[in-house]
């Protein structure tokens, strides 16, 4: 069974950093795709950013693109996965999603296991 936890988030300033981490466990799951989305109140859900499973690849949605990271470290069935954010601004303000899919890519169908969320406040 796979199970995905997120940590990290918060609340912060605009112009604040703040790191989000995602333990993912399970059978196969460190030949997975990862990937973060966010969904702010009263909104659907959003792609963020997306990882191949060797981490030779990334994509970014375009409004975080130059302010966010992501990452991962893969260990036999476990992976740990980053998203590094700066420059945070009022608008990333939301539930931020951790997700694994068979293939990578930006559509929010093809994700199979999701976590829990985290909350990132981000005052101005």
């Amino acid at each position: 069974q796979v199970q995905l936890v997120e940590s990290g988030g918060g609340l912060v300033q605009a112009g604040d950093s703040l790191r989000l981490a995602c333990a993912a466990s399970g059978r196969s799951i460190s030949t997975h795709a990862m990937a973060w989305f966010r969904q702010a109140p009263g909104k659907e859900r959003a792609f963020v950013a997306a990882i191949t499973w060797s981490g030779a690849s990334k994509d970014y949605a375009d409004s975080v693109k130059g302010r966010f990271t992501i990452s991962r470290h893969n260990a036999n069935n476990m992976v740990q996965v980053y998203l590094q954010m700066n420059s945070l601004k009022p608008e990333d303000t939301a539930k931020y999603y951790c997700a694994g899919a068979p293939r990578f890519g930006a559509s929010i169908q093809q994700y199979t296991y999701w976590g829990q969320g985290a909350q990132v406040t981000v005052s101005s």
